[in-house]
């Protein structure tokens, strides 16, 4: 089985092409969903952040404040780094775990956003970027999320660049135009690495 890390930067599309992969039958997972369960109150990594970062990022319903907790880490790179130190290595380990319990398939997709960050890339066959104009990022993240233009450029600069990301892939997804269009590049792939 070929594993396959989906990476790019922030929002770049990787969930619309992560479930394209899967809509053709593909196996796979989402890092940040993993992340989220290794926060999760009551576990060791939610424990370790209120350890770092105090009571600020807790909510009320004792979760974590993502919201607090991004304000903090997106402008402190020290910060960003301790958070990383804490949920990488549990993401990481599920994921490996993931990837040990599929039946036999040609290939399988772990989306990754922070693959080239955290250096892993070498634990994978192929890996593919999602990748869109900087200012479709932009445009993307204060309507999605409803961040300000500084935050959303703070979160972006956050990761390596994309151009970067890129040049280091197997293979890129533009995602700038239609869904179709994103739809049709998937398709092709899914076609080349199911051979």
């Amino acid at each position: 089985m070929r594993k396959v890390a989906l990476t790019g930067g922030i929002a770049t599309g990787k969930s619309w092409v992560r479930r394209r992969f899967a809509y053709h039958g593909v196996p796979t997972i989402d890092a940040d969903t993993l992340a989220h369960a290794a926060v999760a109150p009551g576990t060791p990594g939610a424990a370790r952040i209120l350890e770092r970062f105090g009571t600020a990022v807790r909510s009320a319903d004792g979760s974590i404040d993502r919201k607090a907790l991004g304000g903090i880490v997106f402008g402190d790179e020290k910060a960003r780094r301790d958070l990383e130190a804490i949920v990488h290595p549990a993401v990481y380990e599920a994921i490996e775990a993931w990837f040990a319990t599929l039946p036999p398939v040609a290939f399988a997709v772990a989306d990754i956003p922070l693959l080239y960050e955290t250096g892993r890339h070498a634990n994978f066959d192929t890996v593919v970027v999602t990748a869109c104009a900087p200012a479709e990022q932009v445009r993307r993240l204060t309507a999605r999320d409803g961040l300000s233009l500084e935050d959303a450029r703070q979160r972006i600069e956050a990761q390596l660049p994309l151009a970067e990301k890129a040049r280091r892939a197997d293979h890129v997804i533009r995602t700038d135009g239609t869904h179709a269009e994103t739809d049709a590049q998937v398709d092709a792939l899914v076609a080349v690495l199911s051979v």
